[in-house]
């Protein structure tokens, strides 16, 4: 059987390229790829697939070109026994006690095995473990297929690294690492997202190293920030302010520009969990990725501990307080909610039996609903608040003026009796102390 026509088959038209899950990775490189060649995208969600058709982008990553792609989309799995090169683009999230939960990628690996056709290269981009994809999808795929690995299809890995809600770190603009089960197919396979990546692509020798690249590279700036909200705590303590140190440090030609904040989403939130599952199977326990896990799982309650503390020290009675949170997003400018942090403040309040309202331009009601069952208000309907919590740094927060911030807190409330949490730091020091309110800022 022979691999190395794969590449000139799509460039030809000959043949197509398929991506399986259509979410905030799989969709950008289905519609780039469509510039150049024939593709299929498939995702087992309805609704998404018939959003897509109608030219509706609910990732917000496409926008209005999703309107004049040429992706064929379709729920209908069977059209993947059309293509030749398949993307596997699921997510690889965590369960409840922070191991990897393989069923989205499992189930993608069915599907693949149940459709695939010979002389077929299958690469996956969801972020795993070392080992999970020729340990635990190619298995699956073979025994789905009746195809053996190596000889009717060939197998790769290349990690996602795509940022979501960035417009200048962009699927063509970020270098992709790939790889390949031999050189025949790593060849092939670096040849293909050529065609889209001007940034280039860099292959490694196996998959078990591209598939730790990923893990690692995510688990390297989990641990950065990690320092940075330990260095935030201190600082706190020492009744300091933490973005003027960082300021100060930051004009070192070697500082490192990493910030405080809440760490969620469906990458660094998750990925380091993945490194240390695989790790404590092979007899080492992390003394330093964990902890780190542990410090930015942690940061919600502290900032909900810290507003709860604030009301407390401006004469306010928490549990009679109007609570506003701005933002619910895992980051700014992004509609994706998952593994949001900010919830961990929501569940914080409410231990102490503080039901906040939350308001977020971004994220999408019905999900909050669903996921977390967070009912979302709209702007013109948010009550006058005694707190708000600026959680998220949208676009719409940041061009916020104090002036303006001052204005969604209850008019009879004297200055110094309403309290403004700015998580992001966005606001200026020199402006908050004028405006007379109570503040604080992670």
């Amino acid at each position: 059987m022979r691999f190395d026509d794969v590449y000139s088959g799509l460039i030809s038209g000959k043949d197509k390229l398929a991506l399986v899950g259509l979410g905030y990775v799989g969709m950008p490189i289905a519609v780039e790829f469509s510039k150049h060649v024939r593709v299929i995208g498939f995702d087992i969600n309805q609704r998404r697939v018939e959003e897509y058709k109608n030219g509706i982008d609910s990732t917000n990553e496409i926008g209005e070109a999703i309107k004049d792609t040429s992706v064929e989309f379709t729920s209908d799995p069977s059209k993947l026994k059309n293509a030749r090169f398949i993307v596997v683009a699921v997510p690889t999230p965590v369960n409840d006690d922070n191991t990897p939960d393989l069923r989205p990628i499992e189930g993608a690996s069915k599907i693949v095995g149940q459709n695939l056709s010979s002389g077929t290269i299958v690469v996956f981009e969801s972020t795993v473990y070392p080992g999970v994809t020729e340990d635990i999808c190619v298995p699956i795929i073979e025994k789905e297929s009746g195809l053996k690995c190596g000889v009717d299809w060939k197998i790769g890995y290349s990690p996602e690294r795509i940022n979501p809600g960035d417009r200048v770190h962009t699927l063509t603009s970020i270098r992709k690492v790939v790889s390949g089960m031999d050189q025949e197919s790593c060849n092939e396979i670096k040849k293909v997202y050529d065609i889209v990546i001007k940034a280039g692509t860099f292959a490694v020798s196996n998959i078990k190293t591209a598939e730790a690249v990923k893990v690692v590279e995510n688990s390297q700036r989990d641990i950065n920030i990690a320092f940075m909200n330990e260095i935030a705590i201190i600082c706190d303590k020492l009744k300091i302010d933490t973005s003027e140190v960082l300021d100060g440090m930051n004009t070192k030609w070697n500082a490192l520009g990493f910030k405080p904040g809440l760490v969620g989403g469906h990458c660094i939130g998750v990925d380091p969990y993945y490194l240390t599952n695989i790790s404590e199977k092979l007899g080492y326990h992390s003394k330093i990725i964990l902890n780190g896990r542990q410090v930015n799982d942690s940061m919600g309650a502290y900032v909900a501990d810290a507003a709860i503390k604030a009301m407390i020290e401006a004469g306010k009675a928490p549990r009679k307080s109007t609570v506003l949170v701005l933002g619910i997003t895992f980051k700014e400018n992004c509609p994706d909610s998952r593994n949001s942090k900010v919830v961990d403040i929501i569940k914080r309040l409410k231990e102490f039996e503080i039901d906040p309202v939350v308001a977020d331009p971004w994220a999408d009601p019905d999900v909050c609903k669903k996921e977390y069952g967070v009912d979302l208000v709209p702007f013109d309907r948010i009550p006058k608040a005694d707190c708000v919590i600026v959680a998220v740094g949208h676009k719409e927060f940041r061009s916020m003026s104090v002036m303006q911030l001052k204005e969604l807190f209850d008019p009879d409330l004297a200055d110094n009796e309403k309290v403004l949490i700015d998580v992001k730091s966005l606001y200026r020091m020199d402006e908050l102390k004028a405006s007379g309110m109570s503040f604080w800022r992670l």
